[in-house]
């Protein structure tokens, strides 16, 4: 059976149909189906829980609003995201979702503007991303470039933003939806770039890949060894690696010691 698409003005929070929560003529119990409206037992069991409900997808237009969700699409997107059950529910809803030509970009610029307004880092996000990424490479390239727009910003991120997307961009890697790769627009061996604000997040990401163990440490390098177009990369992290990461931390200095041949395993033989 073919799957229903979802139109962007039918988003569901939590029950609620977004277009019904918008429209100015609301009348009578609006927030009821045909179905249940018509049945008076049925109406009164569902009005006396949907107060919450309708405050809470208000709060939620509210937060879409405040995140400069300005289109109907963003809106919509925004929606499935932050009121998705867990990421199943969230992807299968951006998936049945009924957008055109080139909409579908939005769905990663927004999943990573949710993810650097948290306050504390949400995994969720990038298990969402992940299972995106798999599903279609183009969401892959369209989230690479959205790095890529924030790299050249990170001098007008907070703290918590700039932790935020390093430690969303580890995720990424460590979980191989993408590969080094992605830092080739950023020249980590350029003293004169290197802002204290750039050094930080760099800092910031290659700390939270060193958390995990050497065998993907070791697979992460080696994926950008055997690319020859990488070798300014592979040089340009080796260098800030060891500049301004090992030297501040004895742990990662010693998985690092252990792990940097990958950068030289160029016949990609993985751990």
């Amino acid at each position: 059976m073919p799957s229903l698409q979802l139109r962007v003005e039918d988003i569901l929070l939590r029950g609620l149909k977004w277009n019904k929560l918008l429209d100015p003529n609301k009348k009578g119990q609006w927030w009821l189906s045909g179905d249940i409206a018509s049945t008076a037992d049925n109406a009164k069991e569902v009005a006396s829980t949907i107060d919450r409900e309708v405050l809470e997808a208000q709060k939620l237009l509210q937060l879409a609003a405040a995140h400069r969700m300005n289109t109907d699409t963003r809106r919509a997107i925004f929606c499935i995201i932050m009121s998705g059950e867990d990421y199943i529910d969230a992807f299968e809803k951006l998936l049945r979702l009924d957008l055109s030509g080139k909409q579908d970009r939005d769905i990663m610029r927004v999943l990573l503007e949710c993810c650097l307004k948290e306050k504390v880092f949400n995994k969720y996000y990038t298990v969402l991303a992940c299972k995106l990424c798999s599903h279609d490479k183009n969401h892959k390239f369209t989230l690479q470039y959205c790095l890529w727009d924030h790299y050249k910003e990170l001098e007008s991120l907070d703290l918590v933003q700039s932790l935020n997307l390093a430690r969303f961009t580890a995720e990424m890697l460590v979980s191989f939806s993408l590969s080094l790769a992605v830092l080739k627009t950023v020249d980590l061996s350029d003293l004169r770039r290197l802002t204290p604000k750039r050094t930080m997040h760099f800092r910031m990401l290659f700390e939270a890949i060193f958390e995990h163990p050497e065998a993907t440490i070791w697979n992460i390098f080696t994926r950008a060894a055997i690319v020859p177009e990488l070798e300014t990369v592979r040089n340009g992290l080796e260098f800030f690696i060891k500049q301004y990461v090992a030297g501040n931390n004895q742990s990662i200095s010693e998985k690092f010691k252990r792990t940097r041949k990958a950068f030289n395993n160029v016949e990609g033989v993985l751990k």
